[in-house]
């Protein structure tokens, strides 16, 4: 086989193939094999005839194109391999020439990922650090775990900072008057002083006697996690339908027994600070990992092809799609919660696939050049750790025996591993403020 590449552009080559007449022989094997597999052939069972003698009962036209379209896939598929090029979609196939069996002349035109250029990835020296756990983060949580083991008792008094008011609420928009999605709830356990709800809703509630009612306006917080609520002025309704005071449970040996294996609130407070300490390194360590790679992608380049873009962000809106539909959304509810129009959905969809795409080709160019990899044992492992933390769900021990997954449970370990060594790669390590 001989094969010329052309570059069209950065994301399109052609592929001109002249086969040789060994590959056509080899072809016209295969071809005669597929094609009598269901020939009936006195004497013999179906594909089990001699090769001459099944070729002799096929319709030669029929031999011809079949021994044509084997090889050429195959022929294609050997130059892919051979011109290591990563191909986004099927080939326009041209044959130019073609005397069965003797001679064999086509080209393939492919859409392909362009070269990836990389940047420097080495020695960046992004510094991590991680803040140090002091009493006052311990003692946050031995407060929240006080609330959680707390004993309630009705009261008939106005509420206290620290009591559970249990409230009807409804929000609409102080301007339009219209209902307010997701700012309404009935019987909802809000303990005050707990910033669950946005700034000021609480306040409001503190001196307020079981059976009220009251209405008040707060405007949400220009940084709220829904878009469409960000400092939009509401007027809130509330029902006060009974108080609780909470009898928290005493600070001392017994509230670590509670808690879990403890002997002593030394050991509670102990295993508080470590299991702080520990998250706080995760986070540190996730924070370098994200800027290690936003510098790496501003200093590389890869060529991506529409056709491969494409396909990425119609797979982000089907997959958003169909979340909303699992929490129970019509895309039109979603869009509004979002704050986002159906344009500004797709042209938000196009740059995450842009960047997901970038991020994974550079990632894999870098595994490729430090030799990064992902055993089979080290697959299996990590499979096993999951089915483990999934043991009670069978749905998910189904999906994670599905091949597809399991390659995608493959490229997850690869971006882990790749991102590892780029930590050590650039010697970054968390430092204490």
């Amino acid at each position: 086989m001989q094969t010329v590449l052309s570059k069209l552009n950065s994301t399109k080559v052609e592929l001109k193939i002249t086969a040789d007449s060994h590959e056509l022989f080899m072809a016209k094997k295969a071809a005669i094999k597929e094609l009598s597999k269901d020939l009936k052939i006195p004497g013999f069972r179906p594909g089990a005839a001699p090769e001459n003698l099944a070729e002799k009962h096929l319709n030669p036209n029929t031999l011809a194109q079949e021994t044509l379209e084997l090889a050429v896939n195959t022929l294609y598929g050997n130059a892919i391999i051979n011109e290591q090029l990563r191909v986004v979609n099927n080939p326009q196939i041209d044959v130019g020439k073609y005397v069965p069996f003797e001679s064999l002349e086509f080209s393939a035109t492919v859409n392909v990922v362009g070269e990836v250029k990389l940047g420097k990835y080495q020695g960046l020296n992004i510094e991590s650090r991680t803040s140090s756990i002091g009493t006052g983060e311990v003692n946050t949580v031995i407060d929240r775990l006080r609330r959680q083991l707390a004993t309630k008792e009705e009261v008939h008094r106005a509420i206290k900072p620290n009591d559970e008011a249990v409230i009807d609420f409804n929000g609409i928009d102080s301007q339009t008057k219209e209902v307010i999605d997701g700012a309404s709830g009935k019987d909802y356990p809000l303990i005050i002083g707990s910033n669950t709800f946005i700034p000021g809703f609480e306040d409001n509630l503190i001196g307020v006697k079981p059976e009220a009612e009251l209405s008040f306006d707060l405007k949400f917080p220009l940084d709220y996690q829904v878009s469409f609520l960000r400092g939009k002025s509401v007027n809130f309704t509330v029902k006060v339908k009974n108080v609780n005071e909470l009898k928290l449970p005493p600070l001392d040996d017994n509230l670590a027994m509670l808690v879990g294996p403890f002997k002593t609130l030394g050991e509670l407070k102990t295993d508080i600070k470590r299991e702080l300490r520990k998250n706080n390194e995760q986070q540190a360590l996730a924070t370098l990992q994200n800027k290690l790679v936003d510098q790496i992608l501003a200093g590389s380049t890869v060529d991506i092809p529409d056709a491969l873009i494409d396909e990425e962000t119609s797979r982000i809106e089907q997959e958003t799609r169909s979340n909303a539909t699992y929490r129970g959304q019509t895309w039109s509810e979603y869009l509004k919660y979002e704050g986002l129009s159906e344009k500004e959905f797709a042209e938000q969809a196009k740059t995450q696939a842009l960047l997901h795409l970038k991020t994974g080709l550079i990632l894999g160019a870098i595994a490729s050049k430090e030799g990064v990899s992902v055993s089979e044992d080290e697959l299996t492992q990590y499979v096993t750790q999951l089915k483990t933390q999934y043991k009670a769900d069978e749905q998910m021990q189904t999906e994670l025996n599905k091949p597809a997954n399991l390659n995608d449970l493959r490229n997850r370990l690869m971006v882990e591993k790749t991102l590892d060594r780029l930590v050590l790669l650039n010697q970054a390590k968390p430092k204490a403020d």
